[in-house]
């Protein structure tokens, strides 16, 4: 895919340490703990994995309602299921960008270390 232009790196990123102190968690407690590298994406690429990720808060925001109104535990446990499986889609199509884009690339660089990468992470997406 041509959606993914440049990887760069990330310095001064703050202790992840003193980050999970920190009473609020933002993005930059996401980022601190993330990999230091970056993924440039397209604008529409982007778009379609925000509107994904909009559409599951959702779902998470009508379960929590759900709770509140003191709704069946089946029902919300059907919902639940579905947000499982709404996050389930969005990694299978993020995965899939990311294996025909990054890891490609870095075979290709010579950098075969992206291949224990991608099994340890296949791996914690198919706990």
């Amino acid at each position: 895919m041509e959606n993914i232009k440049s990887i760069e790196h990330v310095q001064n990123i703050p202790d992840p340490d003193s980050v999970a102190n920190e009473s609020s968690v933002g993005n930059e407690a996401v980022e601190a703990c993330c990999s230091c590298k970056k993924t440039i994406r397209s604008e529409e690429e982007k778009k379609k994995l925000i509107n994904r990720l909009n559409r599951i808060e959702g779902q998470i925001r009508g379960i929590r309602g759900m709770l509140e109104r003191d709704a069946y535990c089946n029902d919300i446990l059907i919902q639940s299921a579905a947000v499982n499986a709404a996050i389930n889609s969005f990694n299978k199509e993020l995965l899939s960008s990311h294996i025909h884009s990054c890891v490609v690339r870095d075979i290709r660089d010579g950098k075969d270390e992206v291949v224990d990468e991608l099994v340890a992470t296949m791996q914690k997406l198919m706990k």
